[in-house]
């Protein structure tokens, strides 16, 4: 069931979120996530700012209530799943902005001020690192 990936900063979308809370798929029958991964590498290859987060895919991330749903994560830093997104490149760049805030902060902590638009309000939990707990 798992399967091995990179270790480092990475946004993982769950590629099979719904297209919109109202569709499951596209008219062509794609995955709002799948969709949302692919904006997401094509924002990366127009901007390298934002490359050095890597895209990485699963499916379902049980966020199925706030569909195209990520999970950013980085070694020894907080979690962040967040939900409720278009799958559009807008705010794929919303989501790799913020990501790459994250990878760059000490302990996964972007003060408010620093945080895109775009992923406002659009945070569902916090997951500390292994081995620790937030205060």
């Amino acid at each position: 069931m798992l399967r091995a990936v990179e270790p480092g900063p990475a946004v993982v979308v769950c590629s099979t979120c719904r297209f919109s809370a109202e569709r499951r798929e596209d008219e062509q029958g794609r995955r709002g996530g799948a969709l949302l991964a692919a904006a997401m590498r094509s924002v990366q290859a127009t901007d390298s700012a934002l490359a050095g987060v890597t895209v990485q895919e699963m499916a379902c991330l049980f966020a199925c209530q706030r569909h195209c749903a990520v999970h950013l994560r980085a070694p020894g830093k907080i979690g962040y799943v967040l939900g409720g997104f278009a799958p559009v490149e807008e705010e794929a760049r919303a989501v790799l902005e913020y990501a790459v805030r994250h990878a760059r902060s000490a302990e996964g902590v972007v003060p408010y001020g620093e945080w895109p638009e775009g992923v406002k309000g659009h945070f569902i939990t916090r997951t500390p690192p292994e081995g620790f707990v937030c205060e």
